[in-house]
């Protein structure tokens, strides 16, 4: 979940810093996180293109993973996901479909009760990961230790 987190500071959109990591038998396959199609522009330069209230020009982290593998050749069938964000109903549907074993994630999501369900119907397990925060506090500290 560490790992997920610190992908999430690359987001492009301040919407949502969200980051992903698909994991298959305790190797990291693929990251990704929210971001603009390649070669377009970002939010953060040039601003939203909001729809109903939801940004657009934005990919959501947990496709940019299933992304990366497919374009390289991965499977991703039977692999777990570890999310920053409760994945939105869109990302749950394109997760369950390419085999995502289960969701482990970290911040719950306004968007969950679709997504629940429709993980419900389809087997797929899905676990709020609850990180030590002293733990996480003193990594941090000795990160920017050894920066100095």
């Amino acid at each position: 979940m560490m790992q997920a987190l610190v992908i999430a500071q690359r987001s492009t959109c301040d919407r949502a810093l969200v980051g992903s990591v698909l994991v298959k038998d305790k190797r990291i396959l693929s990251t990704g996180y929210n971001g603009s199609v390649s070669g377009q522009p970002h939010c953060d330069d040039v601003g939203h293109q909001l729809v109903d209230g939801h940004c657009v020009r934005t990919i959501h982290s947990e496709m940019n993973s299933l992304i990366s593998c497919a374009k390289n050749g991965v499977s991703t069938d039977g692999t777990e996901i570890y999310v920053t964000h409760f994945p939105c109903y869109n990302c749950t549907k394109h997760l369950v479909q390419a085999g995502i074993k289960k969701i482990n994630y970290y911040y719950d999501y306004h968007d969950s009760p679709l997504a629940i369900e429709l993980l419900r119907d389809s087997g797929v397990p899905y676990e709020q990961i609850k990180l030590d925060r002293q733990f996480v506090e003193e990594l941090a500290h000795k990160l920017e230790d050894d920066s100095e």
